[in-house]
C-alpha cells in the first residue's frame, strides 16, 4: 500500500513544473508559473505574502520548505495530485505526468478530472468518491480508470486523505494512485514474502553480506535444531560442523557472480547438541542474489538461499547404484574366472573385482584345523600400493592370530565378522592393526567365510584405511557373495590338487 502524508501552508501548494515551479491559489483556482531563479517571486496578487515574498525561506541559504516539499513530491514512486477545498488540482508530480501524459501546467488548476482525466460519464461517481476522502476518517482505498492525453484507459488504486487547515477544517485533499497492475506486483511479491518465511515445504534463509543469517523461516529453523531467533547474526560455523567451507564459498560465488545455473547438493551435520547433530544430511540449494531495488547501481545485499532436505533420496539412490555397479563386478569377475585354467587365480580374479571400491586390502586364510582354529595365508594384496591379488607360496605355517581375532572369530562362528579401531588416535589405530597381523594403515576390517560342500574353507578378510568409512551390513552382504565365489574356486583348486 502506498503511504504518504506531508503538512502544506493554508494559502498556498507550490510544486516543480519542468524545473521552475506552478503556485496554485486557492482562492482564484488559477496556476501561476513563478520564477524558476527565485521560487518565492510570483504574481503579487497570490503570492501569499506582502510584497511577493514566499515567507518560506528557511533563512540559512538553504532550501526552503516549499522547495524541499516540491522535491519530495517529484521524487515519489507513487503518483500523487492534490485538491483544494473547492476540488481544483493543486499539486501534480512527476510519476502522476509518467501515468497519464498530462503534465503540471496542464493539469494544476483545472477542477476535478471530468473532461480530461476521466470520462465524462463516470466524472460525477468518481470525483464525489474522492471528495468525500476530505469528510471520512483515515484513507479511502478506491479503484477506477482514469484517461490518458492520448485517449487511453488506466485502471489505477487510489489512496485518498484530508489534509487539515490551520483551523483543523478540511483544506483539502491528496490522492496517492498508482497502476493497478503495478499494485498487484506489489502486493504479490509482499505476499509470495510473508508466506516463504511463515512456513513454506522447504528452508528460506537470507543471508547478509557478511554470510550471516538475517532472516530464516521455520523450516529453516527446525532444520537448523534451533530457534529462529537463535539463529539470526551467528556465523554459519557455529551451526554447521561439516560443509560449511562449502556452503560459505557458495553464498561467496553467488554475491560476487550471481545466482549459479542450477540447484547445488550440499552434505551438512549440525553442531554441538541439537538434536541429530553429527548426522550428515543432504540439502539441495539453490541461491539467489539480492539487490537492493533503490540504488541506482546494483547494490548487493546478500543471498537468498533456498534449501530441501533430500537426504532419504539421495541415501536410495547411493545405494541404488552401489548395488549396479556390485552387480557388474561380481558379474565381471564371473566372466574373467570362467577363463582361468588355475582355480586359485580365478579365486584371486574375484577378489581383484571385488576390490575396486570397496576395499584397500584383501586377503585369503585357508584353514588347516578348526579344532583349534588354524588359519594359514593362501593370498594377499600387495601393502602400500596397489596391485592385484596374488597367490602367497604356502610353507604350512599358520599366521599367528591371537586369541578372538576376527578371522578366528569367523571360522568358530561360520559368519561375517566387522571390526574397527574406531575414532582411535593414529598410533593406536597402527598397533590396533599391528597387533591383529594386518597393515598398518588398517582401521576397518570384515572377515567372510569360505565354505563349499558344507565345510569351512577359511577366510576372506577386507581391510580399509581411514580414508574409508566403516563396514555396514550392506557390505557385509556384498562380501558374502564374494566368499561363496572364491570358496568354489578354492574347493576345486583342492579336488584338482588332491589328485
Amino acid at each position: 500500500m502506498i503511504c504518504v502524508g506531508w503538512s502544506v501552508p493554508s494559502d498556498r501548494w507550490t510544486r516543480p513544473a519542468g524545473g521552475g515551479q506552478v503556485s496554485a491559489s486557492r482562492r482564484s483556482g488559477t496556476a501561476q508559473p513563478t520564477d524558476p531563479e527565485n521560487p518565492g517571486e510570483g504574481s503579487g496578487a497570490d503570492s501569499g505574502t506582502p510584497g511577493g515574498g514566499s515567507g518560506e525561506s528557511s533563512g540559512t541559504g538553504g532550501p526552503g520548505s516549499a522547495d524541499l516539499l516540491a522535491a519530495l513530491l517529484d521524487g515519489m514512486d507513487a503518483a500523487l495530485c492534490a485538491f483544494d477545498a473547492d476540488g481544483v488540482v493543486t499539486h501534480w508530480n512527476r510519476e502522476a505526468a509518467r501515468i497519464l501524459g498530462w503534465s503540471p501546467e496542464e493539469a494544476v488548476g483545472r477542477r476535478g478530472f471530468a473532461g480530461w482525466a476521466v470520462r465524462t460519464a463516470d466524472a460525477d461517481e468518481i470525483e464525489g468518491r474522492l471528495l468525500a476522502a476530505m469528510h471520512a476518517p483515515g484513507r479511502q482505498v478506491h479503484e477506477f480508470a482514469l484517461v490518458t492525453k492520448d485517449g487511453g484507459r488506466v485502471l489505477v488504486r487510489t489512496q485518498s486523505a484530508a489534509v487539515p487547515g490551520p483551523d483543523g477544517k478540511p483544506a483539502g485533499l491528496y490522492c496517492a494512485f498508482s497502476e493497478v497492475h503495478a499494485q498487484i506486483d506489489l502486493e504479490r511479491s509482499i505476499a509470495l514474502s510473508e508466506a516463504l518465511f511463515d512456513d513454506a515445504s522447504w528452508g528460506v534463509v537470507l543471508v547478509d553480506a557478511d554470510l550471516r543469517p538475517a532472516v530464516v523461516n521455520a523450516h529453516a529453523a527446525r532444520a537448523f535444531g534451533v530457534g529462529r531467533t537463535a539463529v539470526l547474526g551467528r556465523p554459519l560455523g557455529e551451526l554447521l560442523a561439516q560443509g560449511v567451507e562449502e556452503l560459505e564459498s557458495a553464498l561467496t560465488h553467488v554475491l560476487a557472480e550471481g545466482a549459479p545455473p542450477a540447484p547445488a547438493e550440499l552434505w551438512v551435520s549440525m553442531r554441538g547438541d541439537v538434536q541429530g547433530a553429527g548426522e550428515r544430511r543432504c540439502w539441495r540449494s539453490g541461491f539467489l542474489r539480492l539487490g537492493s531495488p533503490l540504488a541506482e547501481e546494483p547494490v548487493p545485499l546478500g543471498v537468498g538461499w533456498l534449501f530441501q532436505d533430500v537426504t532419504d533420496a539421495k541415501v536410495v539412490e547411493q545405494e541404488a547404484a552401489q548395488l549396479r555397479f556390485r552387480s557388474n563386478q561380481l558379474h565381471r569377475a564371473g566372466r574373467a574366472a570362467g577363463e582361468c585354467e588355475d582355480p586359485m587365480e580365478a579365486a584371486t580374479a574375484h577378489l581383484d573385482f571385488a576390490l575396486a571400491g570397496f576395499a584397500d586390502h584383501a586377503l585369503i586364510d585357508l584353514t588347516t584345523s578348526l579344532e583349534p582354529p588354524r588359519l594359514v595365508r593362501a593370498a594377499a594384496s600387495p601393502v602400500g600400493s596397489p596391485g592385484p591379488v596374488l597367490p602367497v607360496p604356502m610353507a604350512g605355517l599358520p599366521v599367528r592370530y591371537p586369541d578372538g581375532h576376527p578371522a578366528l572369530q569367523c571360522v568358530q562362528r561360520a559368519g561375517s565378522v566387522r571390526a574397527s579401531a574406531g575414532a582411535a588416535a593414529p598410533d593406536a589405530a597402527r598397533g590396533w592393526a599391528k597387533a591383529r597381523q594386518w597393515p598398518d594403515s588398517t582401521v576397518h576390517a570384515l572377515c567372510a567365510v569360505l565354505r563349499s560342500r558344507g565345510r569351512t574353507l577359511g577366510v576372506v578378510t577386507f581391510l580399509r584405511s581411514d580414508s574409508r568409512p566403516p563396514f555396514e551390513r550392506s557390505d557385509a552382504t556384498y562380501a558374502e557373495s564374494v566368499a561363496v565365489r572364491v570358496a568354489a574356486a578354492v574347493d576345486l583348486a583342492g579336488v584338482l590338487g588332491g589328485s
